[in-house]
């Protein structure tokens, strides 16, 4: 087993490698001179000169890459272009309030979500079956800004149950914290869980026509152990999968999320980097991303083998 997770662990670096040297030519992929854009229209070519050697932007490519990865691998993201501030300060600030709304919706979504792909499975073809289906496509069809402004009308607004807007942290009690992650966590777990219940259904169905459910069947075995115990851990591979697949969505829908119910967190520093093209910013955010998606993969790889023994060799 152990070689198994060197073996992985040693394949994300390569990935990690091309994933930082994409997120560095984000600063020319993007539209027009990043000095020019920065300094503004009215800016003389002196002091688009200046920015683009405060940048490193007069620098050979490689040059600029080499010099900015060996920054990243001692901490340092860089220096914000209009605060001044680093980076990775800016991120530590805003990190909180993400990674509790995903944390939040990623919980839900397994709570849920899998206990409905169970069921769907057991009832194939029934009401119950064409119910959650039914769901689960219109979920999977509606936008996250859409399902978040009719949550935040319906429960903030129009019966006020909940707020409407902002993050509390956690240090100032668990409800008020909780009662600001309720409603972003079911608008942008909504999709989420409508993939992971077809993932879940799916899987099942084709786990339930094995020969050993017959026999546990046979047996006399109750229907819960055998949905719970003998089919759902046998079906867990895809079902992992794409759990770990569906970070992305998370991460992406984050970005809307916080937008439409204001919480201070790494979506909306992203969005305000984007507008002000901070591009240290923005490449130290979507390096963050990229590395936690790639290590959520990794643990995803490393749970097949908690699952499936197989799977180890």
């Amino acid at each position: 087993m152990l070689s198994y997770i060197l073996r992985r662990v040693a394949a994300t670096l390569p990935v990690m490698a091309i994933v930082a040297l994409f997120v560095f030519s984000l600063l020319y992929i993007a539209p027009g001179d990043p000095a020019v854009v920065i300094a503004g229209d009215q800016a003389s070519p002196e002091d688009v000169e200046r920015i683009r050697q405060s940048l490193g932007l007069d620098r050979p490519f490689l040059i600029q890459f080499g010099s900015w990865v060996w920054r990243i691998l001692h901490g340092d993201l860089g220096t914000s272009i209009f605060t001044n501030l680093p980076v990775s300060t800016m991120i530590g600030q805003r990190l909180g309030p993400t990674l509790s709304l995903m944390a939040i919706t990623l919980l839900l979504t397994i709570v849920v979500a899998v206990p409905l792909g169970v069921v769907a499975a057991w009832k194939a073809g029934s009401l119950i079956d064409r119910a959650i289906m039914g769901f689960a496509v219109f979920g999977f069809s509606l936008p996250v800004f859409v399902v978040g402004y009719v949550l935040a009308y319906v429960f903030a607004l129009e019966l006020e149950w909940l707020p409407v807007q902002g993050y509390t942290p956690l240090t100032e009690g668990f409800w008020p914290w909780l009662q600001n992650l309720i409603l972003p966590a079911i608008a942008l777990g909504c999709v989420y869980i409508a993939l992971v219940a077809r993932i879940t259904r799916a899987s099942m169905l084709e786990v339930l026509q094995q020969d050993y459910i017959r026999t546990a069947k046979a047996k006399g075995m109750g229907q819960g152990g055998i949905l719970f115990i003998h089919a759902l851990k046998n079906a867990a591979v895809p079902i992992v999968t794409v759990i770990g697949i569906g970070i992305a969505l998370l991460i992406g829908g984050a970005v809307v999320t916080e937008s439409v119910f204001a919480i201070p967190g790494l979506g909306r520093l992203t969005i305000d980097a984007i507008l002000r093209r901070d591009y240290p910013v923005i490449q130290g955010i979507v390096l963050l991303f990229s590395f936690v998606y790639v290590l959520v993969n990794l643990m995803i790889d490393v749970t097949y083998t908690l699952v499936d023994p197989r799977i180890r060799y």
